[in-house]
């Protein structure tokens, strides 16, 4: 029987998957999370005040960035050449948290889940880095792809049946 996990050979060695034949098609992938923090923490973001400057700005930029990188940085990942990285941040006072949202792109042969969910990820961890200082108490949570299109699975979309 073949093993669902397609990063390891007939022998349970590791490899990186070949997509040599594979049709170059419109990938997107997007991803989500969550920091919850101190009810001051959030105001410290909302009101720009915090003393490491613009903290969604910079996560912003950091987040793309960890999208370009991904490959770096997960060993099995193939380099993508993104043609879009789209990072929305919300301020929830009710539930004292920054929630971020990823949509990665590019045409190619394989999915952009991982560029989403390392952007997401780094996002995250650079609000954490800019207001440690403040509140070394913040949860990152709810890490997760949400909808994939693209490549012969086609569209997938959290809650779907499998």
């Amino acid at each position: 029987m073949t093993s669902p996990l397609t990063h390891f050979d007939a022998h349970g060695q590791a490899h990186m998957v070949d997509v040599a034949a594979k049709p170059d098609t419109q990938r997107s992938a997007l991803a989500t999370g969550s920091i919850r923090m101190q009810p001051a923490t959030l105001a410290l973001i909302a009101g720009g005040s915090a003393k490491k400057g613009d903290v969604i700005g910079i996560a912003r930029i950091a987040a793309i960035q960890a999208a370009k990188r991904t490959a770096e940085l997960i060993p099995l990942c193939h380099p993508l050449p993104l043609t879009r990285v789209a990072v929305d941040f919300d301020l929830d006072e009710a539930a004292n948290a920054v929630h971020i949202r990823v949509q990665a792109e590019t045409v190619g042969k394989t999915g952009v889940e991982m560029e989403a969910l390392t952007a997401v990820q780094v996002g995250l961890l650079t609000i954490y880095d800019m207001c440690k200082a403040a509140d070394r108490g913040m949860v990152m949570e709810n890490i997760r792809l949400l909808d994939k299109q693209g490549g012969k699975s086609g569209h997938w979309r959290a809650g779907d049946p499998a």
